[in-house]
């Protein structure tokens, strides 16, 4: 296993490019299935979580190549109907191929997804929608078993707001018989630009990034040929650093329309924005001044930036309260940010976060993927030396992060590390 190194003290200058979007990559991966034929996703990141979805599609006969940031995916010998449990485990989303699956063969074998380091994920909205639909589904032995000779059309109204729930009912929808109504649906960019690509590979979806997605079923679709969004994400983490570091970072291809209520929270903070033709400059000189949130789904403050704003709270200049909404277990990079010298108290599902005027170097380690960035920026700030454990979660969701900060002044190294039982 590797960890990460980080030397803290030194401001961020420099440029920053921020990539595609994991979240919009990994359902359009899915969304090939949907076609036989050659299928071409370009800006696709070069990440543990893209390659796994990558296998999963060789073991269904896809053809999968990459060269570089684009993807090539061959599904015309793509007669596989199992998404088996030692590929679904290391990552939720290979969900995504159940709709897909059962629409284009009318047959499906997926692993259940399981629990998740920051809180249950159910799918049973997924499940929801498909019945709906006209599928029949069993759970026996840790798998679900869906079928359908063709899917039909249904007005599914979801109890509670789910992207990868919405992108899966979609997916189904678009060769389903008839039309099919999407209510409570989720309303994120990812979810958008999957409706794009699919909308130009034939589809009939109108609705995207609203509540309501109508759906009108086709007979058959194209390949897909798709630009993946640039990730909204990662371009919040970068901003989160050039505050934390009191630095000036030019990010290039940010998405500003997808960050509203971060950008928000950022200039509250006392973070300055200044817009460029591709992209924006962020710089900060002084703490920053105390802002809480409460996450939500888009287009509120989004909990995969939660951990990454908390890390530049633990420095601010008073006191901030943080409410998730959204997991039960997003807190987990708390004790690691203690470790570090930081001020936080949690009781449920908030927690208070009272500013420092100074971090300190320590061994800490990652529990999920954005922990592990939130760590990693409270390294490049911390006095002395910061040792992240665990850094494969960094390297499911962040494209060359170790790069793309030591190109911008920051110093970093990734070393090797004994895994368990090993000396």
């Amino acid at each position: 296993m590797d960890k990460l190194v980080v030397t803290g003290g030194n401001p961020l200058v420099g440029r920053v490019r921020i990539s595609g979007a994991k979240n919009a990559t990994l359902p359009l991966m899915a969304a090939t299935l949907l076609a036989r034929g050659k299928s071409r996703l370009s800006n696709v990141p070069d990440l543990r979580d893209v390659r796994t979805m990558g296998s999963l599609l060789g073991t269904l006969g896809a053809k999968v190549s990459a060269r570089k940031d684009s993807l090539y995916i061959d599904t015309s010998g793509a007669e596989g109907d199992e998404a088996p449990y030692e590929l679904v485990k290391t990552m939720r989303a290979s969900v995504l191929v159940l709709g897909p699956l059962v629409a284009r063969q009318g047959n499906a074998k997926v692993s259940l997804p399981g629990g998740c380091a920051i809180g249950e994920r159910p799918i049973d909205q997924h499940l929801k929608g498909l019945e709906a639909m006209g599928c029949k589904v069993e759970i026996a032995g840790g798998y679900v078993m869906a079928w359908a000779k063709r899917l039909k059309g249904a007005d599914i109204s979801l109890d509670i707001v789910t992207v990868t729930g919405t992108e899966n009912l979609v997916m189904a929808a678009c060769l389903a018989k008839g039309t099919s109504i999407i209510r409570n649906a989720a309303r994120e960019p990812e979810v958008v630009d999957l409706c794009n690509a699919l909308n130009a590979a034939g589809a009939s979806i109108s609705g995207a990034g609203t509540a309501t997605i109508l759906v009108e079923g086709q007979s058959e679709l194209a390949p897909i040929d798709h630009r993946v969004m640039p990730d909204r994400i990662e371009a919040g983490t970068y901003m989160a650093a050039a505050g934390i570091t009191r630095g000036e970072l030019t990010i290039v291809d940010a998405p500003l329309e997808h960050l509203t209520a971060v950008v928000g929270k950022f200039k509250e903070a006392g973070i300055r924005f200044q817009p460029t033709p591709k992209g924006l400059v962020v710089s900060a000189r002084r703490a920053p001044r105390p802002v809480s949130i409460i996450t939500g789904p888009y287009p509120g403050f989004p909990t995969d930036l939660q951990a990454q704003f908390m890390a530049l709270m633990s420095l601010n200049s008073s006191s901030a309260v943080f409410q998730e909404t959204i997991f039960e277990n997003r807190f987990m990079h708390v004790p690691e940010l203690r470790r570090l010298g930081a001020d936080i108290d949690v009781t449920g599902s908030t927690a208070v976060v009272k500013g420092v005027r100074h971090l300190a170097g320590a061994q800490v380690m990652a529990t999920d993927l954005r922990a592990s960035a939130c760590l990693v920026l409270a390294g490049l700030a911390a006095e002395g030396e910061t040792h992240i454990s665990r850094v494969y979660h960094l390297d499911r969701g962040y494209e060359a992060i170790d790069q793309k900060l030591t190109n911008a002044g920051a110093t970093v190294r990734r070393e090797s590390e004994p895994g368990p039982g090993q000396k």
